[in-house]
């Protein structure tokens, strides 16, 4: 793209792009949680719930599937600062919202995304940005900081989740508190414009591509077949339904369930350096497949414990493994397509993680009102472990420039 500044590891444009993602982790972190509380405290049951879950991610991959064909096309800091303006509003509409139709339409549109993770409209258009600032030796450790900053912020912003349970003695009623946080949320999406604001602008090609991809376009959509396996599984746990989960089978209050996600959160903010580290050794695809799968088996057995503490314990250690594969997934699919396919493919694959993701929540609220409530945990590992016997399978050969050139 034209204007694009020089290549380096930690340029003034990563580290406006760094705090905006923590400033819209942060948000997410507290939103995903009071948004099932939420409907909850109005009178959503858990099979609603888990479908406005639906229509979220539903919503998030539909526009997240459009703007990685548009952007190529257009100033990049112009959609960056567009979906600013559509998390605030966002923001601003959910306290209005009591009937299911409304809540429906908003969560549709909206930026609250009921999945923990690198997901959402704005997302390919970092990683774009981000994959053309620094080189390909620094790239997967770049990508590990931004899910490093996004996951502590999250971890953070789950703390300010029981701000509903702290004002409660100051006489606020707990619905009203919580309207309090959606407008807390849209505060911060004007907080993320303004850095947003500061980038250059990225003006598009002035020849541009007949396509949004080109020659990656086999292995991009073979990707994004792959991934929507994993998203499938995914969705039926998204945060926002395994809140759910450990309300509704341990009665955990609000005040726990905050400091327990800031914990998985800081878990797996620290595993993002970890994977970076790890896949210089062994490879991204390696890093990937061999730290997701024990993750998934820790989730099998926690869906199977009657102790509270045992399942946290559990889940914590699914945490400490199960995102490792987000900073080397984004380096993997910016590292095998050209420059000029990337916000596509960084598009194109991150749909699936909404739109596979979206069907299942609405099973997983079906599921919670089974004899056996922890059946969506176990369907979602085992759904994963699938995913990443056929990840190793079908990419192993296919490596980045980066281990191309050490081997």
């Amino acid at each position: 793209m034209d204007g694009a500044t020089p290549v380096t590891p930690m340029s003034t444009n990563v580290l406006l792009l760094y705090a905006a993602r923590g400033i819209r982790g942060f948000g997410d972190g507290f939103a995903i949680i009071i948004l099932p509380a939420y409907l909850s405290a109005i009178g959503m049951t858990p099979v609603q719930i888990g479908i406005v879950a639906t229509a979220a991610l539903l919503g998030t991959s539909l526009m997240t599937l459009a703007i990685g064909f548009v952007a190529p096309r257009h100033d990049m800091r112009n959609l960056l600062l567009a979906g600013a303006a559509l998390m605030a509003a966002t923001g601003a509409a959910f306290p209005q919202a009591e009937h299911i139709a409304f809540i429906l339409l908003v969560a549709f549109l909206g930026t609250i995304n009921p999945s923990a993770g690198d997901s959402g409209v704005l997302v390919p258009l970092e990683h774009a940005m981000l994959a053309q600032n620094v080189p390909d030796e620094e790239r997967t450790r770049t990508f590990a900081r931004y899910s490093l900053i996004g996951a502590l912020s999250a971890a953070v912003g789950s703390l300010a989740a029981a701000v509903p349970d702290l004002l409660a003695p100051l006489g606020v009623e707990r619905i009203g508190a919580f309207r309090l946080m959606f407008y807390a949320y849209a505060a911060l999406g004007v907080i993320s414009a303004a850095f947003y604001a500061r980038l250059p602008h990225m003006k598009p090609e002035k020849e541009r591509p007949a396509a949004p991809l080109g020659p990656s376009r086999g292995t991009v959509y073979k990707l994004a077949a792959l991934f929507s396996l994993d998203s499938f599984a995914g969705g039926f746990v998204v945060q926002s339904l395994l809140a759910l989960w450990l309300f509704e089978r341990f009665d955990l209050s609000l005040s726990a369930a905050s400091l327990f996600f800031f914990w998985t959160g800081v878990l797996s903010a620290f595993s993002y350096p970890v994977a970076a580290w790890l896949s210089k050794r062994i490879g991204l695809i390696n890093t990937m497949v061999y730290t997701h799968v024990p993750s998934s088996v820790f989730l099998i057995i926690a869906a199977f414990s009657t102790n509270l503490y045992l399942t946290l314990a559990l889940l914590l250690l699914r945490s400490a493994l199960s995102q490792m594969d987000v900073p080397t997934r984004t380096s993997y699919v910016m590292a095998v397509v050209t420059p000029a396919e990337r916000t596509a493919a960084a598009s194109v694959t991150a749909v699936p993680r909404s739109l596979a993701s979206s069907i299942s929540p609405a099973m997983a609220g079906v599921l919670l009102t089974t004899t056996f409530s922890g059946l969506p945990l176990v369907v979602c590992g085992i759904l994963k472990i699938v995913y990443d016997v056929a990840l190793l399978y079908s990419f192993r050969h296919i490596k980045p420039p980066e281990e191309r050139r050490q081997g």
